[in-house]
């Protein structure tokens, strides 16, 4: 009988014919996760930056309407999306928000529109607004995963280059 360490075969990374696959498939990843992130950084992020503007500020708004809301939720993590507008005398402020928010909720969400008199541009809302720690929160870890995601992904696939037989490097 021969001891256990004689036994076992040394192993490669990445498995040999198959490292161009592995590779369209991590590169394949990464743009997803970019793709996410950048939907992050586009459609969150600004309402998010917005709402802290306005925070102390913002006062409920008489002429402001929300003209399409919609919330999901998947698990813990609740999605709204809404659209904003607001009659000024120089015309109508239209804004559309993503809100991103972790918790446990049963039942719907209600909304009123808010704004800061001195920059009604940044139309918001009280939902918003009421948990504007919890989305910035929210909204920080889900950019960190993502980032997080991408550079492990990319980090594995240069450690695993680096170690496939026949490479120079």
């Amino acid at each position: 009988m021969t001891a256990p360490s004689e036994r076992a075969a040394p192993l490669r990374l990445p498995p040999q014919g198959q490292h161009w696959m592995a590779t369209f498939w991590v590169l394949f990843g990464v743009l997803a996760l970019g793709a996410m992130l950048a939907a992050c950084a586009v459609y969150t992020a600004p309402a998010v930056i917005s709402d802290w503007q306005v925070r102390g500020t913002a006062q409920p708004v008489a002429d402001a309407r929300i003209s399409e809301g919609k919330c999901s939720s998947k698990i813990a993590i609740h999605i709204c999306d809404l659209t904003l507008s607001l009659r000024r005398p120089a015309g109508t402020v239209t804004r559309r928000v993503n809100y991103v928010f972790a918790g446990l909720h049963v039942g719907d969400f209600s909304a009123g529109a808010m704004a800061d008199p001195a920059r009604p541009d940044l139309i918001t809302t009280d939902l918003g607004l009421d948990r504007l720690w919890n989305r910035t929160i929210t909204l920080g870890v889900i950019m960190a995963a993502l980032a997080a995601a991408i550079l492990g992904a990319l980090a594995s696939l240069v450690r695993n280059r680096r170690a496939a037989p026949g490479t120079a490097g």
